[in-house]
């Protein structure tokens, strides 16, 4: 399957909310700031972890911006 890079891009920079899949296969809800898009990767900032993560494009199911009163907790 042939990832959309593009599709991500748009979000540099910006909050969004995603649902992933992560590495134990659980399904959980991030609200992030997209840093970098590259190699099948994005590169954000957790709002809720406050911290670096790595997201990995396949496993997300699910984006959407987030509202204006979700962006800090």
């Amino acid at each position: 399957m042939k990832l959309d890079h593009g599709r991500y891009e748009k979000y540099i920079g910006k909050d969004i909310e995603i649902i992933y899949l992560d590495r134990h296969n659980r399904i959980t809800k991030r609200f992030i700031e997209v840093r970098d898009v590259k190699d099948g990767m994005i590169k954000a900032y957790c709002l809720e972890a406050k911290g670096p993560r790595v997201f990995r494009i396949e496993n997300i199911m699910a984006v959407g911006a987030v509202r204006r009163d979700r962006r800090h907790g």
